[in-house]
């Protein structure tokens, strides 16, 4: 088999035994202002997987009880994986404790993964000052949690903290605890530029002569301050290494992980190695932008592969070429990573894209349909409106902008609000107050008044539709709202400025996302919850 890319020749099969290690759910998580729920997580995790990524760390099991329920979560049936490998992080043993005595250890093993990713210090420095230790307990502690862990039949992974910065300033120390790891029968020994500080020039001759030398795989792990992090990963993997981590969309602290899509994009397409089926592959901006939604940010605009103007051309010399060759100017074909060509300044441009989309809503939409579409479209995001990870809403702006869905057809139609918000309770976090609402709708020409308390304005507005609607739709009491994420879209404009608001909802089976955008995040977020509601009671007949 041989793998191709737009406008070059066919390219070799895949070097065996190369995997990627997805540490979005730990080190990502570590990016300021990102924040996982549980069910985040698990979330994050599914889609991951379904772009079949090796292993997936699913975070420190012990250290926080968010973690630790999810690994019981998992463990216990919610979290089915296709192709990846769950692993859970921890450190080594503590100083002060046997291995077997040692409570983080002990909930590594109670997370119930097969297998396990250490960290222990590589630097001298660090274990002198920050550890506190005599250098040989330091190998002790990584000799010792490594072989404990082993005898309980875990695969382990041995990440060597600080390993690039040791290596310059304290050569024999470094490579006596990364030897030390590979002894004590850790499968992989991942270098890690902790810091982010690591050249290209020196990072391929390190690498190359671990390989040689290391009894087990040598796995990679870069940080990108030095704005290095996925060509230094790359060059590893040239020079033999079997094993490297990334995060998605290049999360994590600072300056970020090295960009785990951005890599595999490069191995794949132009380097050829098959590590994802094609068909995964497509999703790969799929993928980027919904994980980037449940971490409450934002795909960059001029991320490679995935962004929203990777594969962007202004009219005039490229659109006339692209539209004889669309190969002069894309490194790619768009659509190997589900992504799209844009001519930025062209009434034509993303037309083609709503025809796809319409189809995979099962509709047939001609050019001038798609014209109104893409122009409605464009005029909502100019308003902070976005529909990447918000497939329901778009798929009803759809039908109603291209005329297939009347005003009379519409289930329902919202006719007034009302929301009453308490405060004082110290304990309550903002939006989490107790709340009524009254709430009036018509359904086919009557009107429908409801009343509901909840926690919060948008679980009280849910509570009063219910009740305003009781027994019109009986499937809407399968119907649960999931998750909510709130993203203030103009952060210099103080208490004018506009609220995206990104609703998920489920019946048991399915699972179904909607947006709202306005000033007031109360009508935000009941422009997602109509959406939802409405997808809700038409999707039955819509497919």
């Amino acid at each position: 088999m041989t793998t191709t890319t737009a406008g070059h020749a066919p390219l070799p099969d895949a070097r065996p035994g190369l995997d990627l290690y997805d540490t979005t759910l730990r080190d990502g998580t570590q990016r300021e202002g990102v924040t996982l729920s549980v069910d985040d997580k698990l979330r994050v995790a599914r889609r991951m997987d379904e772009l079949g990524v090796a292993y997936i760390e699913g975070g420190w099991p012990g250290a926080n009880p968010k973690d630790t329920e999810f690994f019981a979560r998992a463990a216990d049936g919610e979290l089915a994986l296709d192709t990846a490998t769950l692993v859970a992080f921890g450190m080594t043993r503590s100083a002060k404790n046997e291995a077997e005595d040692d409570a983080l250890l002990g909930a590594l093993l109670d997370a119930r993964t097969d297998a396990i990713c250490l960290v222990g210090k590589s630097w001298g420095y660090h274990v002198d000052e920050a550890l506190g230790v005599a250098r040989d307990v330091n190998l002790s502690m990584v000799r010792d949690s490594i072989e404990y862990l082993r005898a309980h039949g875990k695969r382990v992974f041995f990440d060597a903290e600080h390993f690039f910065d040791g290596f310059a300033r304290d050569n024999a120390y470094a490579l006596e605890v990364i030897r030390t790891a590979a002894d004590a029968g850790a499968e992989c020994v991942v270098l890690c530029d902790t810091n982010g500080g690591a050249m290209p020039w020196d990072v391929a001759d390190i690498v190359r002569g671990l390989v040689e030398e290391l009894p087990s795989q040598v796995g990679l792990h870069f940080h990108d301050d030095g704005g290095c992090a996925v060509a230094n990963s790359l060059l590893g993997i040239e020079v033999g290494a079997t094993h490297v981590q990334g995060t998605a969309n290049g999360l994590g602290e600072r300056c970020g992980n090295a960009n785990l899509f951005t890599i595999l994009a490069d191995l794949q397409l132009k380097k050829g190695y098959k590590l994802v089926p094609s068909d995964r592959m497509e999703r790969l901006t799929e993928v980027s932008h919904t994980i980037a939604e449940l971490c409450n940010q934002s795909t960059p605009s001029i991320a490679p592969y995935v962004g929203h103007t990777a594969f962007s051309h202004k009219a005039g010399l490229h659109a006339s070429a692209l539209a004889k060759a669309p190969d002069m100017y894309n490194h790619i074909d768009p659509g190997e990573v589900g992504n799209r060509q844009r001519l930025v300044v062209s009434e034509l441009a993303g037309r083609s894209n709503i025809v796809l989309k319409a189809k995979e809503f099962g509709l047939e939409v001609d050019a001038e349909q798609a014209r109104i579409v893409l122009d409605e479209v464009k005029r909502r995001e100019s308003d902070g409106w976005t529909y990447e990870a918000a497939d329901a809403s778009f798929e009803l702006l759809l039908r109603r902008v291209a005329g297939f869905l009347a005003d009379d057809d519409e289930p329902f139609r919202s006719l007034h609000y009302r929301v009453n918000v308490s405060g004082g309770d110290g304990d309550a976090l903002p939006g989490e107050g107790p709340a009524e609402a009254i709430l009036a709708v018509a359904v086919g020409g009557e009107r429908k008044l409801g009343a509901g308390e909840g926690n919060g304005p948008v679980d009280a507005l849910d509570h009063a539709f219910r009740n305003a609607v009781n027994g019109t739709w009986p499937a809407l009491d399968r119907i649960q709202l999931s998750d909510y994420k709130v993203r203030i879209l103009e952060a210099t404009a103080g208490t004018d400025a506009t609220t995206r608001v990104l609703v998920s909802s489920t019946d048991g089976v399915g699972t179904w996302d909607t947006v709202g955008v306005h000033p007031n995040i109360v009508e935000a977020s009941w422009r997602a919850l109509s959406d939802a509601y409405t997808h809700a009671i038409l999707r039955e007949g819509w497919r």
